[in-house]
């Protein structure tokens, strides 16, 4: 409220409920922008924000407590809740927004409220302000624009508070036990949903949800960025690539590793995963204040290229394979994105056209791959069919990064040892 100054009024919905099919709905997931600011989880839901010059106030409008719906979908938290539970300064029913908002809208500057997400809503919306323009201006002032609430709220966002950073360290934590548990159960002839079955498990006991659909797949499935059919078998001397992570109290993490099914290595297999893990070391160690969001990607670029160059993937020198991109034939996407609510979050990765310097409190993921399709023949054929990713979740700060995720093993010393076990 303070960013947004006295005069404004930021208006925030929650997330509607979707429905999957007929009379069945998918499960229920705040919008990360209401919930970042409320903690509130129920549908049919608005925040008000009211800057004034000692504080501002906050009114909730919110579903009234009903005996008869509690008793099919569980405990409201209504109209005392939402003051009480939630520290709103106020709270209406949710079906008196359309009266009391309009009200509220008067004497206000400037609306910040982000447009295109709900058009019926968009539609209320300016339809207010223009009825509101549209009287004699005698007792009070109209709001003169809407501006996206994004510009403030994703900027805060971007920096995670101790508490943030806490409940990504236990969502990291519930993931990595996934991970280990399906390192130690996989086995030749298993299927990859029977993997993906024991991720959720994991999740499922630590109260935590997939923050994602899990990528779970073995041998050449793994050169597909986004696997979800998981239903192949796992081959003996095939790798299994699983990209999964968990989501405590909203707060996502994500998380990839890549072993093989029968827990060892072969040669090539060997030789690509150790090239990968230097990149992703590499650039980890560019997690730093001070640096660019860039020199995170590019130290795994540099290490990336010249490995395959060693490993005759590549041709050519150096620079005339960095200069040309060369890399992006097997490395496609980027080394990581912003970590928090959201998988993806919010944030931005340049400023005024230059990239981004890395603070304390930033989340990212660090998430070097190469992908050689089985049907590439400008390869030699060791190498085709063969993905693989290593992913782990770092917080930068003041010192060294903070790697959430460390529980998973990486190395091929320990893979081989957990699997082994």
């Amino acid at each position: 409220m303070r960013s947004a100054g006295e005069g404004a009024v930021l208006i925030i919905p929650a997330a509607p409920e979707r429905t999957r099919n007929s009379d069945v709905l998918y499960p229920y997931r705040q919008h990360s922008d209401f919930l970042y600011l409320t903690g509130f989880r129920e549908p049919s839901a608005m925040l008000v924000l009211l800057p004034e010059a000692r504080g501002g106030k906050a009114v909730l409008f919110c579903r009234e407590r009903d005996a008869k719906r509690e008793m099919w979908d569980g405990p409201m938290a209504g109209i005392e809740g939402a003051v009480n539970d939630y520290g709103m300064d106020e709270a209406y029913p949710f079906t008196e927004f359309e009266t009391r908002l309009p009200k509220l809208l008067r004497d206000r500057t400037r609306i910040f409220f982000d447009l295109g997400h709900v058009p019926e809503f968009d539609r209320k919306l300016i339809a207010w302000v223009n009825e509101l323009r549209n009287r004699p201006r005698k007792d009070f002032h109209a709001p003169d624009e809407i501006v996206g609430i994004d510009q403030l709220l994703h900027d805060m966002r971007l920096y995670k508070s101790r508490s943030e950073i806490s409940a990504m360290r236990k969502s990291a934590h519930v993931a990595a036990e996934a991970h280990r548990r399906a390192m130690q159960l996989c086995r030749p002839g298993m299927t990859e949903g029977q993997i993906h079955a024991e991720l959720l498990h994991a999740f499922t006991a630590h109260h935590c949800e997939a923050s994602y659909i899990p990528i779970v797949g073995g041998g050449a499935n793994a050169c597909v960025l986004h696997y979800i059919a998981n239903r192949d078998e796992l081959a003996d001397g095939d790798l299994l690539l699983i990209d999964a992570g968990a989501e405590y109290d909203g707060y996502a993490s994500d998380i990839t590793r890549t072993f093989p099914v029968n827990g060892r290595y072969s040669g090539p297999q060997r030789d690509l995963y150790e090239l990968v893990l230097e990149a992703q070391l590499k650039a980890i160690d560019q997690a730093r204040p001070g640096q660019q969001w860039d020199d995170v990607h590019m130290a795994a670029v540099r290490v990336l290229t010249q490995g395959m160059l060693d490993l005759g993937i590549l041709k050519g020198g150096f620079d005339e394979a960095l200069e040309k991109k060369q890399y992006k034939r097997f490395y496609v996407h980027n080394t990581g994105h912003w970590l928090g609510l959201d998988v993806h979050d919010v944030g931005e990765y340049t400023i005024d056209g230059h990239s981004r310097e890395l603070e304390p409190g930033m989340v990212l993921t660090v998430e070097p791959g190469l992908y050689i399709r089985p049907d590439d023949h400008r390869v030699r054929k060791k190498w085709r069919g063969l993905g693989i990713r290593i992913e782990d979740d770092v917080a930068v700060t003041r010192d060294e990064p903070d790697v959430l995720s460390r529980q998973v093993p990486k190395t091929i010393a320990d893979v081989e040892a957990l699997m082994a076990a």
